[in-house]
């Protein structure tokens, strides 16, 4: 290593040679700065130092799961530790652990190396300095109750916008780095946009920032946006991702689902600003309230959102335990940062996580009255009971319609039904020649047989009853043929009740109207109850209130009561992870032992006190987020920070992540003039490649032929289109498939990224009618092109830039002059309508130049 260091020094200069050595011992004072505090003469802390490598390396076989404890030797507990001779505090050349991990001895060395995990020196190191200094254990950093601490001491106090600064220079400060410069007006005006609206700011917004120079002039854009309709449609889509929201069941049929009501319900509660605290109770429990509200019942249906098995060959009671499932993990991954899958089998392997507690906090949700499949509603809706029927004014209208139009011909049909029914009436009787009651079932037949004078006035009163309703049932439809009239009403009716049953939203809801028995089963098998629980919240966590109600009621306002010490950092690190990419912890899914230690540990629990104190407003926490130093630094790397601070752990400068698929789309819609931002409603169906649902059409019992949108309807924002389970929108690569809950973001550059956002409809479309704009707004192609680069961008081109973006124009006019009718292939493209006027190669050149501002990295990547 040393001669390759002096290798590449000998093909510097002399002032290269300069820079790079003081860059090095820079990195080198960083690094031993780290190291000390660490190894240093600091005590080490269980917490950060010692639990991960026996979270890691140890527990799986010495945790808490007695099933797979090996040796009978349980390492995640001190007592259980101490009794076993694991190791002697101060004296780590006796004690067992030392000896193993140090062993060569395959029969004694541990981790085993079956296992495949090796220790390093330096974690060998570390285990033996930690008993030497007393073997001491702390409660796991994140079930112990966050603490408002006090706000670190810092150098530079003018850097120092709001606590959040604080803290983040103080780490900052300790590992000899600088926050970076702020970020030029342009790129923060895009960030904000980008984070809290998802749209791009409109030309006048941009030329106003621009030219307020005010001290205030920042803040009132944050405040603008967060009171725009949109901020709740941006918000919404990582909640909808935790709640596994999509418009279908999923699984083989299918089925279409209303759940759009509710997502709807979200879109509002975020544009509210709902405290979290009231969120959280609506959506868990919210049908349980006093006098519940028809509001409060929709916001349950959070535990709705699950998927439904309708296939023919599904058990329904294994269906419901599936579903029960389901909400347990869910619930738990979403408000307390817990993985819960694997305690439905056996105690959990590495968290204080037992069976009972599992199937403690199943209780609550195992009072639904439901059976584990959907009921079908029409070829389309299936949906399972229990359901809020929520008629929309177009449903009203329709029903009224129908109902008027069966009125109208029902004037007739009473005296034609009466005869018609008298005439088959005399056909039925047993007088009547070669009739023997066929097709009549007890007591029906043996009145008919009776001889009308013997019987009572009682039997004519039933028989009458009971005929009339064969009548209706068997006859009525072959006989109606016979009178117009009568066929025109029973066609109406027939479309009326199809109607109902397909286009009346019906959202799904929780209830406790069936309170069952609940039992630990055997492996997660439902036919195998081996012991009765009653509900109960985890035993190493804060007790429920003595008051509270055992429900999930009581679970809720359990969840957000102050003692607990998850609730608020999970949601505050999931919050902070919408800024900057990545949480505080980045496991953002566990906060269990497994989880990293938190490098700004004391800025989440500040945070999270804060976020709970100040009543959980979300806008003003993210308003605290935004207007922060921190928030508004530069994105740009420096060598310096390749090394001091690769992830951005530290917040040496402004994360910069590629923007999710939903938000790309959304962008280039609105960038190009063609976004409809209606908000809510039923969803739609934007472009997607043909036959894409031909896979499902196994049967012929529904059409799954894709019913493309038209209009309108088909620049409507992302949020709004259907999500089918089985076969989710092509072009929104990056998303959850929402069969299960997803919590981390999951940015991508793969391929598939590029090739949607070069040839998606979407967004070729949109680069068409961008390119129009443009052409409309000037006779000259630079005036042109900064139109369309601005819209995107939200900023004017550079010299240099322009210089390239006109070159390219020019080349690509070259090619489409040479080519015609690939220029008229180009403006085929998208229903929206083209203005014929514009000279076909002028349109395509810039359609094709705007494409590729539409694909820029600046375009597409959160800066």
């Amino acid at each position: 290593m040393f001669e390759s260091i002096v290798h590449l020094l000998r093909q510097l200069s002399r002032f290269q040679v300069v820079v790079a050595v003081w860059q090095a011992f820079q990195w080198l004072v960083f690094l031993i700065g780290i190291d000390s505090a660490v190894h240093g003469q600091e005590p080490l802390q269980f917490n950060r130092d010692i639990r991960p490598i026996l979270a890691e390396s140890c527990f799986y076989c010495h945790g808490q799961d007695a099933n797979k404890r090996a040796a009978d030797l349980r390492l995640d507990q001190r007592e259980a530790a101490l009794e076993s001779g694991a190791f002697i505090p101060g004296n780590a050349a006796e004690s067992d652990l030392i000896q193993r991990i140090r062993s060569t001895d395959p029969e004694l060395q541990m981790p085993p190396p079956k296992s495949n995990r090796v220790l390093s020196e330096e974690q060998k190191g570390r285990l033996e300095r930690w008993i030497r200094e007393g073997a001491n254990y702390t409660v796991h950093w994140a079930f112990d109750p966050p603490k408002k601490g006090k706000l670190p001491d810092v150098k530079n106090k003018s850097w120092v916008r709001n606590p959040i600064d604080q803290f983040v220079l103080s780490k900052l400060e300790a590992a000899n780095l600088e926050p970076a410069s702020p970020a030029d007006k342009p790129a923060l005006l895009k960030r904000l946009y980008a984070d809290l609206v998802g749209l791009p700011p409109t030309p006048k917004a941009i030329a106003d920032f621009m030219a307020d120079t005010s001290q205030a002039a920042y803040e009132k854009v944050v405040d603008e946006l967060m009171k725009s309709p949109h901020y709740g449609e941006r918000m919404s889509l990582s909640w909808l991702d935790a709640a596994r929201y999509a418009d279908s069941n999923g699984f083989q049929q299918d089925g279409d689902t209303w759940q759009w009501i509710w997502r709807d319900w979200v879109v509002k509660a975020f544009n509210d600003d709902m405290p979290f605290d009231q969120f959280t109770i609506w959506q868990l429990a919210g049908d349980l309230l006093p006098n519940a509200t028809v509001d409060q019942k929709i916001a349950s249906g959070f535990n709705r959102n699950h998927m439904l098995n309708g296939e023919g060959g599904a058990i329904a009671e294994e269906q419901r335990w599936v579903n029960l499932f389901d909400r347990v993990d869910t619930t738990c991954t979403t408000w307390l940062g817990l993985t819960m899958a694997c305690v439905q089998c056996h105690d959990h392997k590495y968290d204080p996580l037992t069976l009972k507690d599992y199937y403690g906090l199943l209780d609550a949700f195992n009072r639904l009255p439901e059976t584990g499949t959907p009921q079908r509603f029409s070829s389309r809706i299936r949906v399972a009971p229990p359901l809020i029927e929520l008629p929309t004014e177009e449903n009203k209208a329709k029903i009224a319609e129908l109902e008027a139009k069966i009125a109208e011909a029902d004037k007739e049909t009473p005296v034609l039904a009466e005869a018609a029914f008298q005439g088959w009436r005399l056909a039925v009787t047993p007088e009547t020649k070669g009739n023997d009651g066929k097709g009549f079932a007890n007591p029906t037949l043996e009145l008919l047989r009776k001889p009308a004078a013997d019987r009572s006035d009682e039997e004519k009163k039933q028989l009458e009853t009971q005929l009339r309703k064969f009548f209706d049932e068997k006859f009525r439809s072959t006989v109606a043929s016979k009178f117009p009239a009568w066929e025109k009403v029973d066609k109406l009716k027939k479309e009326l009740a199809e109607y109902k049953a397909d286009q009346i939203p019906r959202v799904m809801v929780m209830s406790d109207e069936k309170p069952r028995e609940t039992s630990i089963l055997e492996r997660g098998e439902y036919l195998k109850p081996v012991e009765k629980v009653s509900f109960r919240t985890p035993a190493f966590l804060p007790p429920m209130p003595k008051d509270a109600p055992l429900n999930r009621l009581g679970f809720a306002q359990w969840l957000v009561a102050p003692e607990n010490p998850l609730t608020s950092r999970v949601q505050v690190n999931r919050i902070w992870q919408h800024f900057f990419g990545l949480g505080i912890i980045k496991t953002t899914e566990d906060f269990g032992v497994q989880s990293e230690y938190p490098i700004h540990g004391e800025l989440l629990d500040w945070l999270a006190v804060e976020y709970r104190e100040k009543g959980w407003s979300t806008k003003q926490l993210q308003r605290m987020i935004v207007t922060s130093n921190t928030y508004q630094q530069s994105s740009k790397f420096t060598s310096q920070h390749k090394v001091a601070d690769p992830e951005n752990r530290l917040y040496s400068r402004a994360s910069r992540f590629r923007l999710p698929s939903m938000i790309l789309r959304d962008w280039a819609l609105a960038s190009s003039g063609l976004l409809d931002p209606k908000l809510g409603g039923n969803p739609v169906y934007p472009y997607q490649p043909d036959a894409v649902w031909e896979a499902l059409a196994i049967t012929k019992e529904r059409d799954f032929t894709y019913p493309r949108s038209s209009g309108t309807s088909l620049y409507r924002r992302s949020l709004y289109t259907f999500w089918r389970r089985t076969v989710g929108p092509s072009n929104m690569f990056d998303a959850s498939n929402r069969q299960t809950c997803r919590v981390r973001m999951n940015p991508t550059s793969t391929p598939l990224h590029a090739l949607t956002t070069l040839n998606d409809p979407t967004w070729v479309e949109a680069a068409r009618a961008l390119a129009e704009r443009a052409i409309k707004s000037s006779s000259q192609s630079q005036d042109r092109i900064q139109f369309a680069f601005e819209r995107v961008l939200c900023r004017k081109p550079t010299a240099r830039e322009m210089e390239k973006l006109l070159l390219a124009h020019k080349k690509q006019t070259e090619l489409f002059e040479n080519a015609p009718e690939d220029a008229k292939a180009v403006l085929a493209v998208g229903e929206h309508p083209r203005d014929e006027t514009i000279p076909v190669v002028e349109h395509a050149s810039l359609t094709h130049l705007c494409l590729g501002i539409l694909n820029l990295d600046e375009a597409l990547t959160r800066e």
